[in-house]
C-alpha cells in the first residue's frame, strides 16, 4: 500500500526552461511562504519529518530540484550549467513566482544548501530568510579537499567526464556512499517509504547522470561563480541559520557558522546537530527547532 507522506499537500508540476518540475505545496493560503530544498541523493521526501509541522503556521513548498525526484532529469551541457547552482536558483525563483510568492524564506539541505545561498546571493530582493544545513561555500570545500586529499573523494570522481562515474554508480554503490554519513552507518533514518522511492531514482540512469552534472557543475560554474562573489565582495544580509552535523563538518578546526561568517554570511548564526548529515531525518527535533528560530526573526520588507 502505498503511503503518502505528504497528507494535506498538494502535487503541483512547474513548466521552467522547457522542463517539468515538481513540488508539492501545503499549508494555509495565506501563510508566510517557505521553501525547503533537498540534497544529494534523495529529493523533496527528505522533508517529511518536518514539513507537516511547518505547514501548520506556513505555506510550505517542497520541490525536486531538476534531476531528482520526480523532476525532469535533461541531459547535461559542455559546460554544466544547466545543472549549476545558479541555473538551479534562478528555476526555484521561478517556481516561487509562479505560485505568487515575490518574497520567501529558503532552507536547503547539502545540494540544496548550495542553492539556498545562491538565491540569497542573486536574489536579495526576494529572500526574507535564509537556512543552510550542512554545507559549506563551494570554493571552501575545494579548498580543503585539496589540503586534505581524498576527503569528501565523491565532489572529485563524480566530476570526472561522462561516462565513467556514471558507470560506477549502480544503486547498490550509492547505497553504500551515503551509509558512513549516516550516525548510525545505516539507512535506517530512512522512512521506508522514501527509500524506496529513492532506490529507484538511483537505479534510473537519467538520474544517476543528473547526480553526475551536478557535481560536475559542482567543479565548473559553481567555483567559478562562488570565486567571482568572493570578489566582488557579495554578501548575504538576510537573516541566516547554519545547521551542520557534528560527523561530517564538525569535526573541522573552524565550525561551518566560522566558514559562513568569514565568507558569504557574516551575520549568520547556528550550532551543530548530533546525529549525521542526513539531518532532517536523524534528528527532526533539532532541524525543527533551527528552523523555527529562524521563522521567529521579524524581516522588513522590501
Amino acid at each position: 500500500m502505498q503511503i503518502d507522506l505528504f497528507p494535506g499537500f498538494s502535487e503541483q508540476f512547474f513548466h521552467v526552461n522547457g522542463n517539468r518540475l515538481f513540488a508539492r505545496v501545503g499549508g494555509p493560503d495565506d501563510g508566510p511562504p517557505l521553501l525547503l530544498i533537498h540534497g544529494f541523493p534523495q529529493s523533496h521526501l527528505e522533508w517529511h519529518p518536518v514539513a507537516l509541522d511547518l505547514a501548520t503556521t506556513h505555506r510550505v513548498v517542497v520541490i525536486d530540484l531538476k534531476g531528482y525526484g520526480r523532476s525532469a532529469a535533461p541531459a547535461g551541457d559542455a559546460a554544466h550549467l544547466v545543472y549549476s547552482k545558479a541555473t538551479w536558483a534562478a528555476e526555484a525563483a521561478e517556481i516561487m513566482r509562479q505560485l505568487g510568492h515575490q518574497r520567501f524564506t529558503v532552507v536547503g539541505h547539502d545540494r540544496g544548501a548550495q542553492v539556498a545561498y545562491k538565491l540569497a546571493l542573486d536574489f536579495p530582493e526576494r529572500i526574507e530568510r535564509l537556512g543552510i544545513m550542512d554545507n559549506l561555500p563551494v570554493f571552501v570545500v575545494w579548498e580543503m579537499i585539496k589540503a586534505v586529499p581524498g576527503s569528501l573523494d565523491h565532489w572529485t570522481w563524480m566530476a570526472e567526464p561522462d561516462p565513467t562515474p556514471e558507470q560506477r554508480m549502480t544503486a547498490e554503490y550509492i547505497e553504500e556512499m551515503c551509509r558512513p554519513y549516516s550516525g548510525s552507518g545505516t539507512l535506517d533514518c530512512f522512512h521506508p517509504a522514501a527509500l524506496e522511492q529513492f532506490r529507484l531514482d538511483w537505479s534510473d540512469p537519467a538520474h544517476v547522470h543528473a547526480y553526475c552534472e551536478d557535481f560536475r557543475a559542482g567543479a565548473g560554474p559553481d567555483l567559478e561563480t562562488d570565486l567571482a562573489d568572493m570578489a566582488a565582495g557579495k554578501s548575504i544580509t538576510c537573516p541566516t541559520l547554519i545547521l551542520w552535523s557534528r560527523l561530517v563538518f564538525g569535526a573541522s578546526p573552524k565550525t561551518p557558522l566560522d566558514i559562513w561568517r568569514e565568507t558569504f554570511a557574516p551575520e549568520a548564526f547556528g550550532n551543530g546537530v548530533d546525529h549525521g548529515h542526513f539531518m532532517v531525518e536523524e534528528n527532526p527535533t533539532a532541524t525543527l527547532e533551527g528552523i523555527r528560530q529562524l521563522l521567529s526573526i521579524e524581516t522588513r520588507a522590501k
